[in-house]
């Protein structure tokens, strides 16, 4: 039959499956009528006839029950087919895949989506730790994971967290001997741990800021890492200054192993957003991805 005669086939399948014209009408969303004119089109082009038809009933002839038998299943497959695809495009899965930076990583993404992991066993996640400005378009990222001060304007930013603060720190050990730095300039004087940034491969610049004040601060030291936690270790082991997210050295400086500096010149501020651009298709997968990171207050 040529590829235009299809559908007529696919009537006759639904009156070879319903037994009645009428039946099959209503279940196709058409007039009897027309049903009836289209399966006898069908009859006249194949040079056979596929239904007996009387008053009451409608019964197939034998070249109706092989043409049922021989397209009925193949059809079926093709229903099932299409059914399960569509499942699938509204069912969570597939991989999303998601750039963030170790801290974000840590502290706040990977505690939130391990349940999502084991509630939605067809999700798939690549978290890619990375402290610098992804391309996320060009990288082949769903979304990105920075600070909101970072995102660009063009992008959908979902907060996540909440607002946090970097602090300036250091061991007693190492401020047994140095004067308490009072100002962020006198830093300078100071072993300071830097952080390389992944993106142009320059030091990050100390920011503070105080009374509507903002000040960067270069500083220099002996260390240099291109991640947090081995800042922490290296400011406990009395190697120098580190400047760190406040959640990461809070339960040292409790402790009395660290000591906070100059935390006045450290407001808190916007904390990690979820990116990705205003033009996504988002998938079922991304959406749950997205609703459990979403930050829903204290």
């Amino acid at each position: 039959m040529a590829k235009e005669d299809f559908n007529d086939l696919l009537w006759f399948l639904a009156v070879a499956e319903e037994r009645s014209f009428t039946k099959a009408a209503a279940k196709l969303g058409i007039t009897q009528s027309t049903l009836s004119h289209t399966i006898k089109r069908v009859e006249t082009r194949m040079g056979l006839r596929l239904l007996a038809r009387t008053t009451r009933s409608v019964a197939l002839t034998e070249a109706g029950e092989r043409l049922l038998h021989s397209v009925g299943p193949r059809v079926s497959g093709i229903r099932d087919d299409i059914a399960a695809l569509m499942a699938f495009r509204d069912k969570p899965s597939g991989t999303v895949k998601i750039t963030l930076s170790d801290h974000a990583l840590e502290s706040l993404v990977w505690p939130k989506l391990q349940a999502v992991l084991l509630a939605y066993p067809d999700i798939k996640l690549e978290l890619s730790r990375d402290n610098g400005l992804r391309n996320i378009v060009e990288d082949g990222f769903d979304a990105g994971i920075r600070l909101g001060e970072s995102i660009e304007k063009d992008m959908i930013a979902v907060r996540i967290g909440p607002d946090w603060r970097l602090l300036a720190v250091a061991s007693p050990d190492y401020l047994a001997n140095r004067p308490l730095p009072q100002h962020p300039q006198e830093l300078i004087q100071h072993n300071c741990i830097n952080m390389r940034q992944a993106t142009g491969g320059g030091l990050y610049v100390w920011e503070f800021e105080m009374d509507g004040q903002e000040l960067r601060v270069r500083v220099d030291g002996q260390l240099t890492f291109n991640s947090s936690y081995p800042m922490v270790d290296a400011a406990l082991k009395g190697h120098g200054v580190a400047y760190l997210p406040e959640d990461l050295v809070a339960e040292h400086i409790a402790a009395g192993r660290l000591v906070s500096l100059l935390e006045a010149w450290s407001p808190p501020f916007a904390g990690y957003y979820i990116y990705y651009p205003s033009r996504h298709q988002n998938s079922p997968a991304f959406n749950v991805v997205v609703d459990a990171l979403r930050y829903r207050g204290a």
